[in-house]
């Protein structure tokens, strides 16, 4: 076996033990547990815009138990401090010194539950700790653990004393999912999953840091082709010339759809990626990064559809039998 078969092997190995633990307590969210997985192999953070009640913060614990991962919440309030986040410089009287007490950002997976009600000033606490994995408090740098990520919430209908995130901060979101309203089966199946105690409680890891490591590196040895390369580029370029948007999508951007192509190609057990995973990871990386002209406001068009749009115009390079060289 090659080294890019084994690496291949060794993602779909973790992806398959993982899925099933994730799905023994939520139910029906395949794709979204893909796209979850698709964040963690390409080291990116996740911003999760739904409506309350749909499992938003549960399948988020159950992906860190089921992961291993050290978990932390933050609950964002308009009167949350930034140190409140990244945590602070304390004097210890014991030894007459300032020690650094550090914050839940510490953790391999952080939720931040709400955060479009935590005030600019706190939410801008995240940007350093996601882009650079570290914190800097009273002039002093802190590396954070590894894995980490990011997984936000927001709710889209209760927007009274909200702050909506700025464009700076969106785009340091890998991709952002919507979990909706499960089916009237998929609702009997929870409730009687539910009916007689806590299935979280059985959820053991199946991985660990290390594997996971391996499993990442894994990832970004999948091969991209020029033309696959050129595709990408043309795809986001294609959103800041479109007449339907005021502000396109950012060369981050790019790389974020590149990486998470490639962690979608090692999850369906290629390495090599194809132009339908770029097609198919492009709203979930694009979308929120993007902002609609005026007249696409008024008529109430959402990027996703402008970005299928752009998808449909924009030429697809025809997939070679030996793409991976």
């Amino acid at each position: 076996m090659t080294e890019a078969s084994a690496g291949t092997a060794l993602v779909a190995q973790v992806a398959a033990r993982t899925t099933e633990q994730v799905s023994s307590v939520i139910v029906g969210k395949e794709e979204q547990v893909n796209l979850l997985l698709v964040a963690l192999l390409s080291e990116g953070h996740v911003l999760i815009d739904d409506v309350p009640g749909v499992a938003k913060t549960l399948l988020a614990k159950t992906l860190a138990a089921a992961l291993g991962l050290r978990f932390a919440r933050v609950q964002c309030t308009p009167d949350l401090l930034p140190a409140d986040v990244t945590g602070s410089e304390v004097f210890n009287l014991k030894t007459g010194e300032f020690e650094f007490r550090p914050g839940p950002i510490f953790a391999n997976m952080v939720l931040v539950d709400e955060i479009n009600r935590a005030t600019p000033r706190t939410q801008s606490s995240f940007l350093e700790a996601m882009e650079e994995r570290q914190v800097t408090v009273e002039g002093q740098s802190h590396e954070l653990p590894r894995p980490f990520a990011v997984l936000a919430t927001q709710n889209p209908v209760e927007l009274k004393g909200t702050f909506p995130l700025p464009e700076a901060q969106l785009d340091r979101f890998l991709i952002r999912l919507r979990l909706g309203y499960p089916s009237a089966a998929e609702e009997e199946r929870m409730l009687e999953r539910f009916r007689s105690g806590d299935p979280l409680a059985a959820v053991v890891p199946v991985t660990s840091a290390e594997e996971l490591a391996r499993a990442r590196d894994a990832a970004r040895a999948v091969f991209v082709s020029p033309d696959v390369e050129r595709y990408i580029v043309a795809i986001v370029r294609a959103t800041r010339e479109s007449a339907a948007v005021a502000l396109g999508a950012s060369p981050r951007a790019a790389l974020s759809l590149m990486h998470a192509a490639q962690a979608a190609a090692v999850l369906a057990g290629r390495d090599y990626v194809t132009p339908d995973d770029v097609q198919r990871l492009a709203p979930a990386a694009l979308a929120h990064r993007m902002m609609l002209a005026r007249q696409e406001l008024l008529e109430r068009r959402d990027p996703e559809t402008v970005v299928a749009a752009l998808l449909a115009e924009v030429p697809a390079p025809v997939e070679g039998p030996t793409a991976a060289g």
